[in-house]
């Protein structure tokens, strides 16, 4: 009977590595283009998966300003965040906030696809998310990765 293969953290490098892959966000539907993104950053495209190990690789979304978005929601998709203070709920559509932060709804659109936890925020931390067509990272020498 064969076992089931566990990845460790520790045979990093040995057994397996981690890749770059570039996307461009370019007309891609916002949703669709985060659970893509989920996907890779978690490790489930390959064999080695484990839950409890980091074995994703490294994204990077270039065009984030540009990704599609269906129906009204360019006025009515509403972002929100709390000062902290009592009655300090701050609302801004997705249209002012596209102007002001072009790369948070892409990032914020994934984050809430990893686990919430220690293991989620590790894996958001290896997604780069660009407005314009480049990024700083041609010496990783990325991959595209068709969604």
């Amino acid at each position: 009977m064969q076992r089931t293969y566990v990845a460790k953290n520790e045979e990093r490098g040995k057994t397996w590595n981690r890749n770059w892959y570039v996307v461009n966000a370019d007309g891609k539907p916002l949703g669709r283009l985060a659970s893509e993104i989920a996907v890779v950053l978690q490790g489930k495209h390959k064999p080695i998966y484990t839950p409890h190990v980091d074995t994703g690789d490294y994204v990077i979304v270039i065009n984030a300003d540009k990704v599609a978005l269906s129906g009204d929601k360019w006025e009515q998709k509403m972002y929100q965040r709390h000062t902290g203070y009592i009655g300090g709920l701050k609302e801004i559509p997705y249209g002012k906030l596209i102007k002001r932060r072009p790369t948070l709804p892409v990032r914020e659109a994934v984050r809430r696809m990893l686990p919430k936890t220690k293991l989620g925020r590790r894996m958001l931390r290896k997604l780069k998310v660009y407005a314009g067509p480049t990024h700083p990272h041609i010496a990783q020498q990325p991959v595209d990765l068709s969604l």
